[in-house]
């Protein structure tokens, strides 16, 4: 039998490690090809370039691989792998990643990592986001392969329902040994953000955004939790933002004479 189809991206940029590390996993299930941003385009959810041209170019970093670098953002990069590079080619599954830092939570909003797999998913392609609890550029990896192989390998079997899109959030290296694999929710967290103000040669003010993220539940049935005791997080995801609680209650608010 023929080998799957696997587009590979990121929001990190084509010469991220995670990017190179995940190719290097998917290499061994099926044909990997790879369209990636040409620099950091983190946070920049799903986001797409409307008033400049986006440019395309094959790189040669990654052996045998068929690779691109894009210089538009991660949805940019599935919509041209889509519609342009391999319009005619049937792609069996998407993996984004592998994200240097937390996409859990709120986080999944904000990710450029995960709106790049939720864009392949709108097609109605199984996807998958990876995301690593480690900003380091220079990540370790290696203690997820396991893992990693075997969901691709699951999703590859089995399919994927409803949304088509894995969040799957990793433990770093440095933490205790992984514990394995729990399916969670979306655990409810939020930013409290800070704005440090500088002032420019000219005496303009600039500010920088700092601040940390905060846990608001301690449910062992979200992503927040799982990754907390050291476990990796799977929260199945979808574009539908219909908060479906809400609909009686508005009609009944708006429909009250």
């Amino acid at each position: 039998m023929s080998k799957p189809t696997i587009l590979v991206t990121n929001d990190d940029g084509i010469t991220s490690k995670g990017i190179t590390h995940l190719v290097s996993l998917m290499k061994t299930i099926g044909d990997v090809i790879v369209v990636a941003p040409d620099s950091p385009q983190s946070g920049m959810g799903h986001a797409i370039t409307l008033e400049d041209p986006i440019r395309v170019q094959q790189v040669h970093t990654m052996n045998d691989i068929e690779a691109y670098s894009c210089s538009g953002t991660p949805v940019d990069c599935v919509k041209m792998a889509r519609s342009v590079l391999f319009k005619d080619r049937h792609i069996d599954l998407c993996v984004s990643g592998i994200n240097h830092g937390s996409n859990a939570g709120i986080n999944i909003i904000y990710s450029g990592t995960m709106s790049a797999a939720m864009e392949a998913s709108l097609e109605g392609i199984d996807s998958i986001g990876f995301s690593l609890l480690d900003f380091d550029p220079n990540a370790t990896f290696e203690h997820a392969n396991d893992y990693i192989l075997h969901i691709v390998q699951s999703v590859l079997k089995k399919k994927l329902q409803g949304g088509k899109l894995l969040n799957v959030n990793i433990p770093k290296a440095s933490d205790a040994h992984i514990k394995g694999i729990k399916i969670c929710r979306q655990g409810q967290g939020a930013w409290n953000e800070e704005f440090i103000q500088h002032k420019d040669p000219r005496g303009r003010n600039y500010y920088w955004m700092s601040g940390h993220f905060e846990n608001l539940e301690h449910s062992e049935d979200t992503d927040l939790w799982a990754l907390s005791q050291n476990y990796i997080s799977i929260v199945p995801a979808t574009s539908d933002l219909t908060d479906y609680k809400q609909i009686a209650q508005l009609n009944q608010i708006l429909n009250e004479t």
